[in-house]
């Protein structure tokens, strides 16, 4: 309706000889202002020298409403706003029913391809809240691109090498033999002897947060002795020259890094398509630091550290590898997107979903890529987020070991989910509570506008009323009883005899597929879950006011409006990565 809403204008404007680059139209929050207005009076009047209000007038006596518009007329100092008949609405509903799944679905990223990085934990700690908000984000991005007719590729870096990881390897070295002596440390005995080193399943721990617990063990020996520290790097030097038994070492500890990071990604609902692993380019990126040396795109300091040269872009300049010839986070990273360039040659987007510390850097990235002819910066996206915490607890540290874990932030809102459902008559309340649980953490994260700050406040996110996700799930649920009744009644949807008044949730049915649209192209999900929350809200107003299933000859149309909005929810919330369970 919007195109053509735009295209009627468009053409009053013509004939009377006024042109314009862009008409806007937006959904004024008055429902009795109508369905669309537009600004474009008040826009275009200083240019034919005519007051906005008269000029507003003269369009619509121009304009050639197309169909679905019931009246259309001027308001304020020169707004154009449509009303649209009650045809339309119903149009609209049954349209979404024939669409069930599919509804919200648009074609507006139809044959482009999205490169989505998010996530990236590294692989010496399990996975914390420091990852959670990154990966929701990151996730709904995805689901977003596929409901805009995108093909999207879901990816992550591996960073798998450097000391972080060698600390990993000494504390296991040292603090998981099953003896529990620290004196055998020495990688050799290690290759030979593996069955004297503990596995998870010997503490009865996850993989992940074995690992972790040995990282922090590691970190802290190393600090407390610059011996130790100096094996460590040791190790790190081994590894670079391929020492098979510290490289059998190195996979082991992954090994359960991976399979820590699984279990969780699992629990979320989260994937990715594909993992790049740091150790298969890092040597990479000194070659293209050479190669833009010669090109003259970057020039050697006095100590033979490299600089780029970033003026032209604005942006200050940063160093590429030092004067020891060692490389730095960006060298490695001009050689992973060079392999994602050549991976995905008809990319695009290519998105980086990292905290905003990194938006700097990022863009010196970017355009040193641009420099070494390895695409261009309007491809590149760097997706910032606002910093998450937990409400009431100060600020945590991997390496001291103080952090919450995802799977806590999950158990916990899944404990207080519980105590909700323990008296109700549900089958399987472990199931619906972990369901509920993630909703209320996913939504939690989304609602807020992606580089707000937020702290997530278990006791406020698992509420069943209000701002929240098992609000939205519970609204769900309802429609689903009324539609299981139905079907008991043997009730048959309808799409003739309908009320008079459009009920005001009807009046934002339709707007679904644009919401996700503008979530999609602007980076926003929480445009859904805004749109989401309104649309629920509308709805239990209409529920508790209307007896759906009265027998009147109108209960058909109610029953497909029922249906229209759990379909729309169900779908959205689907976008937002949260399930819908049949009973709360």
């Amino acid at each position: 309706m919007k195109g053509e809403l735009e295209k009627a204008v468009q053409a009053a404007l013509t004939t009377l000889g006024i042109e314009t680059d862009s008409i806007e139209f937006e959904h004024p929050a008055d429902f009795t202002h109508g369905d669309f207005s537009t600004n474009v009076a008040m826009k275009c009047a200083k240019q034919v020298e005519i007051n906005p209000r008269d000029l507003a007038q003269q369009i619509v006596d121009t304009i050639e409403l197309p169909e679905g518009v019931e009246k259309i007329e001027v308001a304020g100092p020169g707004f154009i706003n449509f009303h649209l008949t009650r045809q339309f609405f119903v149009d609209q509903v049954e349209q979404i029913v024939s669409k069930g799944e599919a509804w919200g679905s648009n074609d507006a990223l139809k044959g482009q391809q999205w490169i989505i990085e998010h996530t990236s934990p590294n692989p010496n700690k399990a996975m914390h809240i420091g990852h959670l908000r990154n990966n929701i984000t990151g996730m709904a991005m995805v689901r977003l691109v596929k409901a805009c007719g995108g093909d999207v590729v879901s990816e992550a870096i591996d960073n798998n090498r450097g000391i972080a990881i060698a600390k990993l390897m000494w504390g296991y070295l040292k603090f998981a033999r099953k003896d529990g002596a620290t004196d055998k440390t020495d990688v050799a005995y290690w290759f030979d002897h593996q069955d004297e080193w503990q596995t998870p399943t010997d503490r009865g721990m996850r993989p992940d947060r074995f690992v972790d617990e040995l990282y922090v063990l590691g970190n802290q020996d190393g600090e407390s002795d610059p011996a130790i520290q100096q094996t460590i790097r040791d190790l790190v030097i081994a590894w670079e020259q391929e020492d098979s038994h510290v490289w059998k070492l190195w996979r082991q500890v992954l090994i359960y890094s991976h399979e820590g990071q699984t279990m969780t990604l699992n629990r979320l609902g989260s994937f990715w398509d594909h993992v790049w692993h740091e150790h298969e380019h890092y040597k990479e990126g000194k070659d293209l630091v050479e190669q833009g040396l010669i090109q003259g795109v970057f020039k050697k300091l006095e100590d033979g550290a490299i600089l780029s040269q970033l003026e032209s872009y604005n942006l200050p300049d940063t160093i590429l590898q030092k004067s020891d010839g060692t490389a730095l986070y960006i060298t490695q990273d001009l050689a992973l997107t060079k392999h994602k360039k050549e991976a995905y040659p008809q990319a695009s987007k290519m998105i980086w979903v990292i905290g905003p510390d990194q938006s700097l850097a990022m863009q010196q990235m970017f355009a040193v890529c641009e420099q070494l002819g390895i695409g261009t910066r309007e491809e590149y996206v760097h997706l910032a987020y606002g910093y998450m915490s937990i409400a009431g607890q100060g600020k945590m540290s991997s390496r001291k070991g103080t952090v919450l874990y995802i799977d806590e932030v999950i158990d916990q809102a899944k404990d207080k989910v519980l105590s909700v459902l323990v008296d109700r008559d549900i089958d399987d309340k472990e199931t619906v509570a972990d369901i509920v649980a993630l909703g209320a953490i996913k939504y939690s994260i989304l609602r807020a506008g992606r580089q707000r700050d937020i702290a997530f406040d278990n006791e406020q996110a698992t509420r069943f009323e209000g701002d929240t996700g098992p609000y939205l799930q519970y609204a769900h649920t309802r429609a689903l009883s009324v539609l299981e009744k139905a079907e008991q009644e043997k009730v048959t949807l309808g799409f003739t005899e309908t009320p008079e008044t459009v009920s005001d949730f009807e009046k934002i049915l339709y707007r679904f597929p644009e919401i996700v649209e503008r979530a999609t192209l602007e980076y926003e999900p929480h445009y859904v879950t805004t749109y989401l929350t309104e649309l629920a809200s509308h709805f239990s107003t209409w529920y508790a006011e209307e007896k759906i299933l009265d027998g009147s000859p109108e209960s058909g149309y109610k029953l497909a409006l029922t249906r229209a909005f759990q379909l729309t929810m169900q779908n959205g919330l689907h976008i937002l990565g949260i399930k819908t369970p049949e009973r709360m």
